[in-house]
């Protein structure tokens, strides 16, 4: 099987899986008791924490361990308009992840005002309309804003928000960029971000919060007092320690990595771009990561987007149509009706993923079935 896919393509590194063993079969203790495999869980836990904060240029304690992305994204929406107490308003951009725009709808059933934020002609958020959005908001809205669209891989304009909004509270969901491009708090102007290891070649189950130092943010999650009374909850040693090695792994290969997922990107898109007809590239090379591409096709209308998946997996390619954590839907992508696209084309649109581990004969191999599956269709 070739793997195209967001999810399928980041499988665990070998070297991960080994840091996480030991915490499964030997020192189970729990980190919040006072025993001593209780106490070696807790060193090693804290550990991760000082490492992987330094990784983003965060302070140790401005980083809360959470079950991922999604909890992440949840966690500061409903903290920061109930229990912190932050904000009385909520915006966010029109292609963010079903993660921020769900609990955002769901918020504003409750009285947050809610505004969503447009994308512009270059697949971006579009900062100009954004200014005028936010000059009739409550004061100091909480704004989210993804780091890199999970979708087509698109860069958003985080540091040009900052300054159309100087007073807000601004979130960032840096799920897909966290271990492909730069990320640092100390460079970018946020507030708040979201991270997952599953992305980065790590454990699924695991991620974090980066909360900037300073803000007084209260628990969404009650229970124990665990992440410092800010996430109740029984820590896994094993997981946070593979969340660990997948950063420092991600991070110290970053170039290399990102070369090479260029390189099979930028094939894909040669290739595709000779054998097929009507195409249309929703990812533009100049700012966009280097693992994804999006494609979508003029003559939509004419294809069904759930048989070209079905048709490439059974040429033993697994590719999809948008998010994975909506894979089976047969809606639009959201993300592309964002931009502008008509149903028929964000319905049958493909986004084709690559790992450090894709081949270039992978790619030759993708891009020749998809020809193949597109004439028989068309």
């Amino acid at each position: 099987m070739i793997y195209l896919d967001n999810s399928a393509t980041t499988k665990l590194d070998e070297s991960v899986l080994e840091s996480m063993l030991p915490w499964f079969r030997d020192d189970y203790g729990n980190a919040s008791s006072v025993y001593s495999i209780g106490r070696k869980a807790r060193v090693a836990i804290e550990d991760a924490r000082e490492e992987i904060a330094s990784l983003i240029g965060a302070h140790p304690a401005e980083l809360i361990f959470t079950s991922g992305g999604t909890e992440s994204n949840n966690t500061v929406l409903h903290s920061a308009c109930f229990e912190s107490q932050l904000t009385k308003s909520i915006c966010y951009s029109a292609i963010e992840h079903h993660a921020i725009i769900h609990p955002s709808e769901q918020i504003a059933k409750l009285g947050i005002s809610s505004s969503v934020l447009p994308i512009d002609t270059q697949k971006i958020l579009d900062i100009d309309v954004a200014r005028e959005i936010l000059s009739s908001v409550p004061k100091r809205p909480l704004i989210s804003v993804m780091h890199a669209n999970n979708e087509t891989g698109m860069i958003q304009p985080i540091a040009r928000l900052r300054e159309i909004a100087t007073d807000a509270f601004i979130h960032t969901d840096a799920v897909q960029s966290f271990g492909k491009i730069a990320f640092n708090v100390q460079e970018l102007p946020i507030d708040f971000a979201s991270f997952s290891a599953h992305k980065i070649h790590g454990p699924k189950g695991v991620g974090a919060l980066f909360i900037r130092k300073g803000i007084d943010f209260k628990a969404h999650q009650h229970g124990g007092g665990q992440e410092r009374n800010r996430r109740a909850g029984t820590e896994s040693p094993a997981l946070i320690v593979g969340f660990q090695v997948a950063a420092r792994n991600a991070v110290r290969e970053m170039k290399e990595r990102s070369e090479i997922m260029a390189s099979r990107i930028a094939l894909l898109r040669e290739l595709l771009s000779l054998t097929i007809s009507n195409i249309r590239f929703n990812t533009l090379l100049d700012q966009s990561l280097p693992n994804i591409l999006n494609i979508s096709f003029l003559d939509a209308e004419k294809l069904d987007g759930e048989s070209i998946l079905q048709s490439l997996d059974i040429h033993g390619i697994a590719a999809s149509n948008g998010s994975a954590c909506v894979s089976g839907s047969l809606q639009p992508s959201h993300v592309l009706s964002a931009m502008g696209l008509p149903a028929a084309e964000a319905r049958a649109a493909v986004r084709f993923s690559v790992s450090k581990d894709t081949t270039e004969a992978e790619i030759r191999t993708a891009a020749q079935a998809l020809s193949e599956i597109l004439a028989a269709l068309r």
